[in-house]
């Protein structure tokens, strides 16, 4: 069985492709207020929001408990609406040696579509899939949207 694995998964989004993208990228503490049953806190620990190498501190909650988790930006494509990040510290470390968040947002007329990959090694073989991540994950989408369709 390999440690090593890859989630993808796509939802469509009413709300504007680019207001979905500039909150992830720049503006990522109003998910706090956005969702805060899920978010509680960002800070930028180094460099400046939406720029590669820039670091960021989260807290959330996952699975019913409160979680911490730093992530360097790794890869940023404006034109494409991409951005991967890794994380470097934090709980999910616990569980996975390395764990990579992809997000993609296309945007075609009416038709937004936001793509989440994560892609990760397990530590041990009794590690799980982290089916319940990329669920926060597209719950947060959820929230997002809701906020700029209001």
């Amino acid at each position: 069985m390999s440690l090593e694995g890859k989630l993808v998964s796509e939802i469509n989004i009413k709300c504007d492709g680019d207001a979905f993208h500039e909150i992830i990228m720049y503006k990522p503490h109003y998910m706090c207020n956005i969702c805060p049953d899920k978010i509680q806190n960002v800070d930028i620990h180094e460099g400046d929001l939406g720029t590669i190498g820039s670091v960021r501190f989260w807290k959330f909650t996952h699975d019913g408990k409160e979680m911490v988790a730093k992530e360097v930006i790794e890869e940023i494509d404006e034109e494409k609406k991409l951005v991967k990040k890794k994380m470097i510290e934090g709980d999910m470390l616990e569980y996975y040696e390395s764990f990579y968040l992809t997000i993609h947002v296309e945007t075609k007329d009416e038709n937004n579509l936001v793509t989440w990959i994560l892609e990760y090694e397990k530590k041990n073989v009794h590690v799980p899939d982290p089916h319940t991540f990329m669920e926060l994950c597209i719950n947060i989408t959820k929230d997002i949207e809701s906020y700029h369709i209001k």
